[in-house]
């Protein structure tokens, strides 16, 4: 259309509206969406969708012409200005590739439709070659007939099989003889000419189509072909050379819409869009400031609104666009305005690497961008008036080295698909179709072939161009099947509850010795007077002293006050470490710190007077303290790396059991050796040598106790290892879902295995390198060392925090011996850490660690936990307690894992790991909701089918006959008991007193002595009714 002028007005009705439209659109220029209030108010956060799409979604596939036909000048096509680009960038960079072949679609068009039904998809999108139809881009003249013969195969074909072709006309390869003669897009004939190419492509093939793309990301042609020179055509220069490109584009992309709406839509019935790209960008450092949203704001508007402003939005460019361009861009009459506005059926999008990378630096004012296709997809909903919208391209890309497992990809695929559901089902976004890009590799523009982008693998050294199957086409094709991501059945919640005896329990870091403050009750001899009515001081009675007493537990308020946030819990138990260093300065019995031995003491002896059953760790690594948690001379002569500390460790053991163990019915002799291991920057001889002595510590720890406390003590002595699940990262490969048994040998089984496993090894002489025997995971041990490992386990301990996801095993080097390597899921709902929260690794571990070892020992989770950042209401941390301790009820009532007891970490926020169940700040502690939770979970033993279930009850009368009620109220009462005894007495004595002087007075009476007193007797006679009186 060309453009309309006042002149050309020719009457004064024509003028009159004019100007109302010219009113109208100035009133309206500043007007935007609703997009910014994604920057101010975040969207609603969930767990991992699981959920499948609406019935009807369109699952699809794209490719584009240019990269993947080749035959560039085979029957009658004609030049590109792509191949034109790439000829001559080829001649001055022979690294430079061309697409001359490139997937050789063109010609092997079927094997493309085979793979398009391998993935089991509704639609296949692809462009058709505007050179290879029309040589000279003139759509009035004469077409190429083996062209239109080649896309009406190909769309017959598709229709016949079921599949909808979704075809765009203009994906960048525009005929090189147009950029020749009219400069390109930036000569506005190209309108005309354009729309003159899509009336014949509407009237040739669109009786089979029923959606039509005019163009593909338009926002790159203007911007790196005609901008930066970066694509094709490579034109640089004139800063206002983008803006009247992409003006045209626009205008050409109207008048083609206008055309299909009145010409062709009554009888092809069909939709038709443009896609336009775009990037996402987040405030900078993460600040959500008014001017970083502004600037946020801007960035989208520059990139996807620089189009879908005046297609989907008022007609016109946004506001700030034109304020900061105003000298380069041009600008739309009223009359184009209106013209321009609603030329699409829907909104296509793509959402990919070449636009995000293209405009990292040009347009994100110096914000930061982030891949989040869910929060794109809502910002055009509330920009543009919630639209229809297509995902007409999604995908990363991987390097071409990669080859058919292309693991990344496949995180990057399931990342978008899930935002998009995100979008659909939590934020109302209307998408009714995802494409994933693309069909098969190609060429990548101006990466060439080193970037890969295809589901189906290509060798492009190989003239056959064999299409193979990626892992993300097998992923794409499962989530094709299965429409989303379905609910596991494994993953719903059961009722039921935990046995009486199960223990419930909180688990905590080293106990700190706290010996201030100090409140010393009943030790001050004075009696003090208290002026309530003057000064409120205290002063001391002259003369008067009190008996004292000596020092007792409940002096130490530290200890009081711990106690109290545990039963606020209502935990069973209570796991803490003590502080080697702290009791054995020296690290032996020479040197006892009798001051930290009484506190410990007293913690003991008040938390079993409180009810709570106290599990103990000897040893738990700290990387906070320079000597790892032990005493000094231990780690200078070595650490664990010396084989002295397993008699160390035996000795420190021993003193343990002797000072503590009347108070202790569960030992944790060494908290996750697996984690203390990898603290030792050694070889993989030297981490041997570590093994050898944490696992012999333990050993010889458990023998002593055996032999010397446990028929006296009766305790149950064990050690933590650390125990997170891992899946495989491609369940596709067969090297990955290998890898997972192997790095739980290596992470679980080589501490476990010496323990409850028969250990087949060859002699020491007979194998000087015996890390890997044939048990493949264990050091060398002796006969000796094996008999005194065999069975030195009262229960299993596992600490078990998170899932994470194992790549295929890498060759050993001299200082990384488990050669794997450990990622993560990111549609895994997250902690502010990094940790995923993926309650089923508990239950998969569980059953790990049952199959392998048995049912000879109970399993105990001595340890789980997720940090919060929330003060008070930490959601995330709730959910992960309740989560969790289903899949450990699933693992106990469906699996029959002889489970003992779950701890979750811990009591308190200790430098910033926000892991408690309280803050702690300014010496106060505060709970959080999770504390409500937990206490409430374990009042109803786990999730019971009612409140008033017959095992609640069964529990709480087995804990009225298990233990003295009235001992524990009196225990609970004391001081008030105390002082009632004292009230009682005094009343006693009092009562006493007063029936004494009675009595006596009586008899008094009886002896005549009442005779002596003439005057009372006067008295008595002159009142009468007085005596009546006190005789009754």
């Amino acid at each position: 259309m060309t453009q309309v002028h006042l002149a050309t007005l020719s009457s004064s009705g024509h003028l009159c509206l004019f100007l109302l439209m010219t009113c109208v659109w100035e009133g309206l220029e500043c007007i935007s969406g609703d997009g910014k209030r994604l920057w101010q108010h975040p969207l609603n956060h969930s767990n991992f969708l699981r959920g499948i799409f609406p019935e009807g979604f369109l699952w699809g596939v794209g490719t584009s012409a240019y990269q993947t036909e080749g035959s560039w000048d085979q029957d009658g096509k004609g030049a590109s200005i792509w191949d034109h680009f790439t000829h001559n960038l080829h001649q001055k960079r022979s690294n430079m590739a061309t697409a001359d072949i490139a997937s050789d679609s063109y010609v092997l068009w079927d094997q493309d439709i085979e793979s398009v039904q391998y993935l089991g998809v509704r639609f296949y999108a692809f462009s058709l070659s505007w050179p290879r139809l029309f040589p000279d881009g003139n759509a009035t003249g004469t077409p190429n007939h083996a062209a239109v013969e080649h896309y009406q195969d190909l769309i017959g074909k598709l229709k016949g099989l079921g599949f909808e072709p979704v075809v765009t006309l203009f994906h960048w390869d525009l005929p090189q003889t147009l950029q020749e003669k009219l400069g390109g897009w930036k000569n506005s004939e190209m309108v005309q000419i354009f729309s003159d190419y899509a009336a014949f492509c509407f009237e040739a093939f669109g009786h089979n189509v029923r959606y039509w793309i005019t163009m593909h990301n338009p926002l790159l042609i203007a911007l790196l072909g005609y901008g930066t020179g970066a694509h094709a055509p490579g034109v640089t220069g004139d800063p206002s050379d983008p803006f009247i490109v992409a003006h045209n584009l626009i205008r050409a992309h109207a008048k083609s819409w206008h055309i299909y709406d009145k010409k062709f839509r009554p009888l092809q019935h069909g939709q038709i869009s443009i896609t336009l790209g775009t990037h996402w960008v987040e405030p900078s450092k993460g600040q959500a400031t008014a001017a970083n949203v502004e600037l946020c704001q801007k960035s989208m508007e520059a990139v996807i609104g620089w189009f879908a402003e005046p297609i989907h939005g008022s007609g016109d460019y946004p506001f700030s666009l034109k304020a900061s361009h105003q000298e380069y861009i041009p600008v739309f009459t009223p009359e184009e305005k209106i013209w321009v506005q609603g030329t699409a059926d829907f909104f296509s999008l793509a959402f990919g690497p070449d636009t995000s990378r293209a405009l990292r630096d040009l347009s994100s004012f110096g914000q930061w961008g982030t891949l989040n296709l869910r929060k794109v997809l809502v910002w055009v909903q509330h920009e543009y008036d919630n639209p229809q919208v297509l995902v007409a391209e999604s995908s990363w890309f991987s390097d071409a080295s990669v080859g058919v497992e292309d693991t990344l990809a496949i995180f990057y695929m399931k990342r978008f698909i899930y935002q998009v559901l995100q979008a659909v089902v939590l934020d109302h976004v209307k998408v009714f179709g995802y494409t994933a890009w693309s069909l098969v590799d190609g060429f990548e523009w101006n990466n060439g072939y080193s970037m890969r982008r295809g589901l189906f693998y290509i060798d492009f050294s190989q003239p056959q161009r064999t299409r193979v199957p990626k892992t993300t086409a097998q992923f794409y094709r499962q989530v094709v099947k299965d429409n989303g991501f379905p609910s596991d059945k494994t993953v719903q919640d059961i009722t039921g509850q935990f046995p009486c005896n199960f223990q419930f329990g909180v688990a905590d870091f080293t106990l700190q010795v706290h010996l201030q403050p100090f409140s010393p009750q009943f030790t001050d001899p004075l009696l003090y007077r208290w002026n309530f009515t003057g000064d409120g001081s205290l002063h001391p009675v002259v003369g008067v002293r009190l008996r004292t007493r000596g020092s007792q537990c409940s002096d130490f308020l530290a200890i009081q006050r711990h106690i109290r946030l545990l039963e606020m819990t209502g935990a069973t138990h209570y796991r803490f470490g003590l502080e080697w260093p702290q009791l054995l300065p020296k690290g032996g019995i020479s040197s006892v710190d009798r001051e930290a031995v009484r506190y410990y003491r007293c913690m003991l002896t008040e938390l079993q007077r409180k009810g709570i059953q106290a599990v103990v760790t000897l040893y738990q690594p700290s990387i906070r303290s320079p000597t790892l948690g032990l005493p000094s001379p231990q780690h200078d002569s070595g650490g664990w790396m010396n084989t002295s500390i397993v008699e160390a460790f035996a000795t420190y053991a021993t003193f343990c059991y002797q000072e503590f163990g009347s108070l202790v019915k569960v030992w944790i002799t060494i908290n996750e050796p697996n984690r203390l291991i990898e603290v030792y920057n050694a070889s993989t001889y030297d981490k041997e040598r570590l093994l050898r002595n944490v696992v012999l510590a333990h050993a010889h720890a458990w023998n002593i106790y055996n032999a010397q406390f446990r028929q006296k003590q009766r305790a149950v002595v064990s050690f933590a290892v650390h125990a997170d699940w891992v899946e495989p990262a491609n369940p596709f490969v067969k090297s990955h879902s290998d890898a997972v048994q192997s790095f739980m040998l290596f992470e679980i089984g080589r501490f476990l295995d010496p323990f409850l496993k028969e250990m087949d090894q060859p002699d020491k002489k007979s194998c000087p390198d015996c890390f890997h025997t044939t048990s493949n995971h264990l050091p060398y041990f002796s006969v000796d060392e094996r008999a005194a490992l065999k069975g030195a386990l009262d229960f299993i301990a596992i600490n078990h925090f998170t899932t994470r996801l194992v790549l295929s095993k890498a060759p050993l080097t001299k200082n990384h011996n488990h050669g794997y390597s450990l990622t993560y899921d990111p549609t895994w709902t997250s902690s502010n850490k990094g940790q995923a929260l993926a309650p089923w690794g508990l239950r998969r571990v569980l059953g790990w660690v049952k199959d392998r070892y048995g049912d000879s020992c109970s399993i105990v989770v001595t340890g789980t936990g997720i940090d919060d950042q929330a003060s008070h209401d930490d959601q995330l941390r709730q959910i992960y307690i309740r989560s969790y301790l289903q899949e450990a009820l699933k693992a106990l009532e469906l699996d029959g894992v002889n489970l003992g007891g779950f701890y979750v970490w811990k009591l308190q926020d200790h430098h910033g790991s926000n892991f408690g169940f309280f803050t702690s700040s300014q010496h106060r502690s505060r709970p959080k909701a999770s504390v409500k939770v937990f206490r409430e979970l374990i009042s109803r033993h786990g999730f019971p089918a009612t409140a008033d279930d017959p095992m609640t009850l069964q529990c709480k009368q087995k804990e009225r006959k298990t233990g003295c009620l009235i001992c524990d109220k009196v225990a609970e009462n004391k001081p008030l008991i105390f002082f009632g005894v004292c009230v009682t007495l005094s009343v006693c004595m009092l009562v006493g007193v007063i029936i004494t002087v009675v009595m006596k007075k009586r008899r008094m009476r009886s002896r005549g002595v009442i005779q002596a007193m003439p005057q009372c007797l006067r008295r008595q006679h002159k009142f009468a009714m007085q005596r009546v009186a006190y005789r009754i």
